[in-house]
């Protein structure tokens, strides 16, 4: 991954978010103020029936961008893994394979896999192995800083160190505490000081600002967006922009708001079988995201999680958003139930700046 990292900035990647970064949405970000600089496929389901999965083979055969996307695996299964490598291996465009440390749902940690590996370091240890010797080319990770505690990130990096990775995706937070705290930057320092590979540092990225802030306190060579990217995906401009000391930056209005929804409507409704009330209800899982800070009162976030027609999806977002003038708030809501603790990693600045 070295070999892909800017020279004058850090490097951008849209983190892996399941039934939300397919292909349909992966051409929206690009097309909404140039994405990212890497993307991350959804992960492949890997077990002993498993086969590769058609609908996220899209996302790196179809995908027109120019950018690297590389492969993600989850599972626990070591020949299973190292099959389901090897096959996306023979992918031409793919630039290489990512393993999932970090996925928290129960269901899947109860299976050995995901974030639930992290209760299992002797397991880890030898998939880490088995895995190094059988890809050819990049072979990266995203991981939590652990299961239940942050501390357990010191063995981890014990792990990850032997395994000769080429690059690390740290999500600050362990797999108990979700997305529920802050994030914690100090042990993704921990991995930057210590390891040779890029260390890429995400969660609580939800605006410029933030993600300064996560740089500055963890020196980590880039950050892995994703929630913030839903709300917002501009961001990835925004911040390639202030990384570049650039004073001129895109600031979308509501209008710009209400076409990425269209955008992201009709691109999404165009790769699947169309039943309307469905999508409605797959829009949903972008919109609890996007109507963070609309209004101040969480009115609009409240309506549309009901809406069941097209026609009401549509009829509020046009009084919300076309009917009104102004920009969308640079971040969310404080005290924003899913964008939980970004404050604390502007505080830890402030407080470093006043210290210096």
């Amino acid at each position: 991954m070295k070999e892909l990292l800017p020279k004058d900035r850090p490097l951008l990647l849209l983190a892996p978010m399941q039934e939300i970064t397919d292909l349909p949405f992966m051409r929206v970000m690009e097309s909404h103020g140039g994405g990212p600089d890497v993307y991350v496929t959804e992960y492949f389901r890997v077990h002993a029936d498993s086969r590769l999965s058609k609908s996220i083979l899209r996302s790196i055969d179809e995908n027109r961008s120019g950018k690297p996307v590389l492969a993600q695996m989850i599972g626990q299964s070591i020949p299973d893994l190292v099959r389901t490598a090897q096959l996306l291996e023979k992918y031409h465009p793919v630039a290489g394979i990512d393993l999932n440390l970090g996925c928290p749902a129960p269901v899947v940690c109860r299976k050995r896999a995901g974030g639930g590996l992290l209760r299992d370091l002797g397991h880890l240890d030898a998939i880490l192995g088995h895995l190094r010797d059988a890809i050819a080319g990049r072979f990266t990770v995203k991981t939590r800083l652990g299961y239940h505690r942050a501390q357990e990130f010191e063995d981890l990096l014990g792990l990850f160190a032997r395994h000769s990775l080429d690059a690390l995706s740290i999500h600050g937070r362990t797999v108990e505490e979700r997305y529920r705290t802050p994030v914690h930057p100090e042990w993704i320092r921990a991995a930057v000081d210590q390891l040779e590979c890029p260390v890429f540092a995400n969660g609580n990225v939800v605006s410029v600002e933030t993600g300064r802030a996560l740089l500055d306190q963890t020196g980590a060579a880039g950050l892995m967006v994703g929630r913030g990217a839903i709300r917002n995906p501009w961001l990835f401009a925004q911040l390639r922009a202030a990384c570049l000391g650039q004073s001129k930056c895109c600031r979308p209005t509501l209008a710009d708001l209400y076409a990425y929804i269209r955008a992201l409507y009709e691109g999404t409704a165009s790769a699947t079988r169309f039943d309307e009330r469905k999508h409605v209800q797959k829009m949903k899982k972008y919109m609890v995201f996007i109507a963070q800070g609309i209004d101040d009162d969480g009115a609009f976030e409240h309506a549309i999680r009901r809406v069941t027609t097209p026609r009401e999806f549509w009829h509020l977002c046009e009084t919300t958003l076309l009917a009104r003038e102004g920009f969308q708030a640079a971040e969310p809501p404080h005290q924003s139930s899913i964008f939980c603790g970004f404050g604390a990693l502007r505080r830890r600045s402030s407080e470093t700046r006043r210290n210096a």
